[in-house]
């Protein structure tokens, strides 16, 4: 083979071996290191809320974010950040992984479209964090916005304000 990429369709030992360890190293460890990261950053920002909770209960005041902010909480938001980043890294990787130990452990026919598209996606991963960070983060919005506005979708409002409330204040002035 002169790809880039590994050899699975030669059967010693040393190639399956190769396989293997290529698993272990670019599959299995990166992968049990995200989750392992992004399960300790999530318990983190939930004992950081819990405690900002409790000081607001000793304060007296019912939350010590804004209304906006309170509606959905940061470990929330992580949550589902990290669920996406997780879940991404998966499907792309996946398919790469099955194909390689598809040709080293099975006779099964794999066509070169097949390892290309496998390659590919998973060789893509690294465009897909910063695509999440830019769809999950309102600052990240905001400068994107300011140096590339043809690529934002729905209105250019801001992203603090719900359209509901700024419709229903502004119908408020005029009827004032």
């Amino acid at each position: 083979m002169t790809a880039c990429g590994t050899d699975y369709l030669t059967k010693d030992p040393i190639s399956k071996s190769y396989i293997l360890v290529y698993a272990i190293f670019v599959y299995f460890t990166p992968l049990f290191t995200i989750i392992y990261a992004y399960f300790f950053i999530v318990q983190a920002v939930a004992a950081h809320e819990k405690s900002m909770r409790e000081q607001a209960k000793k304060m007296n005041v019912a939350s010590l974010r804004s209304s906006e902010a309170a509606q959905t909480s940061a470990e929330c938001k992580l949550a589902k950040i990290a669920l996406m980043t997780i879940s991404l890294w998966f499907m792309a990787w996946t398919p790469y992984l099955v194909t390689n130990f598809s040709g080293i452990f099975g006779n099964s026919k794999i066509s070169p479209l097949a390892t290309i598209w496998c390659s590919l996606f998973a060789k893509a991963n690294a465009v897909y964090n910063p695509i999440v960070y830019g769809i999950s983060h309102p600052k990240y919005r905001q400068a994107l916005e300011k140096k590339f506005p043809s690529l934002i979708c729905g209105s250019a409002g801001d992203d603090n304000v719900s359209t509901v409330t700024a419709a229903s204040s502004a119908d408020e002035k005029s009827n004032a």
